[in-house]
């Protein structure tokens, strides 16, 4: 028995985007007839387990104008629809769609906002009159942040700078010249 591929789709309203996921496939089959009839099979896996998906589209299809990539992932079917006109959804058939379909919503666009999505980004935008030299974009002088930054750095450092503490070696070291300074004050006042 033939298992069912997951299968991806998106529309545009000139076009549907068909992509079977199925790695590594082998012996790969596929027919598109012009009344949306969609047929494919294949094998993958070291055990060759057949895959089979047969569908009817939901509208006619320009078969000659339709075009297949098979790649090492994935097919990708691209099918060109005889009239320009949004689906209401893939399959003829109504109600809920078998569990390997999937709405593939990295190449899906509203029917809204298709006009948006086949403009370039930029492309009503008049640069003719822009200065790039005026955007200051480096080269000019300014303040030298790294010899801000390192003015203090003589990496001369010692454990007690790094870790804002103290030794024990270190107290009585303070305590013994704190003694001796303080004894030494009061004679040089004599």
């Amino acid at each position: 028995m033939s298992r069912h591929p997951p299968v991806k789709w998106a529309q545009r309203s000139d076009e549907v985007y068909i992509t079977i996921e199925l790695p590594d496939a082998q012996d790969v089959k596929l027919k598109l007839e012009p009344e949306g009839k969609f047929y494919f099979s294949a094998t993958a896996g070291a055990e060759k387990v057949p895959y089979e998906i047969d569908i009817d589209l939901f509208d006619k299809v320009d078969v000659d104008n339709s075009k297949v990539s098979v790649g090492s992932r994935n097919i990708f079917y691209l099918v060109v629809k005889a009239e320009e006109k949004w689906w209401d959804r893939l399959l003829k058939q109504g109600g809920k769609p078998p569990v390997f379909l999937k709405v593939d919503w990295d190449k899906w666009v509203d029917e809204d906002e298709e006009d948006d999505q086949d403009s370039k980004p930029g492309a009503d935008m008049d640069f003719s009159n822009f200065d790039l030299s005026k955007l200051s974009m480096g080269g000019g002088e300014g303040p030298d942040i790294d010899a801000e930054n390192n003015a203090d750095d003589d990496e001369s450092d010692t454990k007690d700078e790094i870790t804002g503490q103290t030794s024990i070696d270190n107290e009585a070291d303070t305590k013994e010249k704190v003694d001796s300074s303080s004894s030494a004050a009061p004679e040089a006042k004599a």
